[in-house]
């Protein structure tokens, strides 16, 4: 068995395409985007609690969420689909 066969066949496709760049790029990407709307949620929600608008701080917060689950359910897609199709079921 060759090193490249089997299960690394398609990492080593994907390596030699340039693949694997843009998925790590995008894979880094989207860690500095949640950090960033992560790092905006908290500094809103602080500065609307310490105004005594726990309520909008809340909203501010749930909206939050939303936009990072928006961004994540497709990598959670993508990754039940490369697993389904690694062990073929």
């Amino acid at each position: 068995m060759s090193l490249y066969g089997g299960i690394g066949s398609n990492f080593a496709f994907l390596k030699e395409t340039g693949s694997v760049k843009k998925e790590r790029k995008m894979t880094i990407e989207l860690i500095f985007k949640i950090a960033a709307v992560g790092i905006l949620v908290t500094i809103l929600g602080q500065v609307l609690k310490h105004s005594g608008r726990e309520e909008q701080a809340f909203l501010v917060s749930l909206a939050g969420l939303f936009i990072v689950l928006s961004w994540i359910i497709p990598c959670i897609s993508e990754l039940f689909t490369e697993i389904y199709s690694l062990f073929q079921l």
